[in-house]
Parts: C-alpha cells; sequence; structure tokens
C-alpha cells in the first residue's frame, strides 16, 4: 500500500510538526526597500535617456523624424526605454569581458603584414595556384562595397552632392 502523502512533502511536514516555536527568517542580501528605490532611480535616469535620445533623432531627422514619432504614438516610450536597456546591456557587455579598440601597433603590424603579401610575386602566385585568389577578389570587392555604401551614407545622396 502506498503512502498517504508524498516523500518530500511528508519529510516537511514532519519537520515543522517536529519544531513548532521555531521562526522562520528571510536572510536577504539587500532590503526591500533600496531594491525598490534603486529601480526606480534605474527606469528614471533610463528614461531620461531615451528622452534625449528621441530629441536627438528629431533633430537629426527633421520633419521626417517628427512624423515618424507621431506615427508610433504611444509605442515610442516604451521602444525608446527597449532601446536604452539594451544600450546599457551591451555597456556591460563591452567592460565585462574587456573589449577595446585595437592598438595602433597592431594596426600597423596587420597592414604592414597585408603589404608585404601583395606586394609579394611569390605568394600571390601561390594563392593563383591554390585557387584561394578568387575569394581574395571576393572580400576586396565586399570591401570595396562597404566602403562605396558608407560614401553614399555619407553623402546622403546616392549621386554626388546634394548642392541646394
Amino acid at each position: 500500500m502506498r503512502p498517504a502523502l508524498p516523500t518530500t512533502l511528508r519529510h516537511t511536514v514532519l519537520r515543522r510538526a517536529a519544531a513548532p516555536n521555531t521562526i522562520r527568517a528571510r536572510f536577504a542580501s539587500t532590503s526591500t526597500d533600496a531594491a525598490q528605490q534603486k529601480a526606480k532611480d534605474a527606469l528614471g535616469s533610463a528614461a531620461q535617456t531615451a528622452g534625449k535620445a528621441w530629441e536627438g533623432a528629431v533633430k537629426f531627422l527633421g520633419p521626417v523624424g517628427e512624423r515618424a514619432g507621431n506615427l508610433l504614438g504611444a509605442y515610442r516610450q516604451p521602444i525608446l526605454y527597449n532601446l536604452s536597456v539594451t544600450r546599457e546591456v551591451l555597456k556591460q557587455i563591452y567592460r565585462t569581458e574587456g573589449l577595446a579598440p585595437p592598438s595602433l601597433n597592431t594596426i600597423q603590424t596587420t597592414y604592414q603584414t597585408i603589404w608585404r603579401q601583395v606586394t609579394n610575386v611569390g605568394y600571390l602566385r601561390e594563392i593563383a595556384g591554390n585557387g584561394q585568389l578568387a575569394r581574395v577578389g571576393v572580400y576586396a570587392v565586399e570591401a570595396y562595397g562597404i566602403f562605396k555604401i558608407g560614401e553614399i551614407f555619407g553623402r546622403r545622396s546616392l549621386v554626388g552632392y546634394d548642392l541646394h
């Protein structure tokens, strides 16, 4: 015949029955008031940052940005909040992982190596022989395309500069 209560539940009931006068305390690392205040401060700073970001975007985009903001309506504030939270999370990841831009020495060494290989005729014959020349060509076309897209964004025009 099976016991009336499952094993874990039975042990819990027996333990509580054995020590009826024991006071149970919750051990917290921080008080709830301090945690709530910290959460309110974080929310306030995120909302303030989101407001500044929105003002900057409206100023940058002009009337188009204002129209886009009006189309968002009530969704504007949650979207800006989520973007500011994402930015803060990415900042923490950047700091935690110890990410940093490459040093000037690393950049110089890399470009020297690339230049040495490009000017070496033997290296070019070697990569042409084993079929890697096509891969290098595709990488060069990708780099050139990314450069041209950056130029288009910088000019804010597909062809030429807008002189008006």
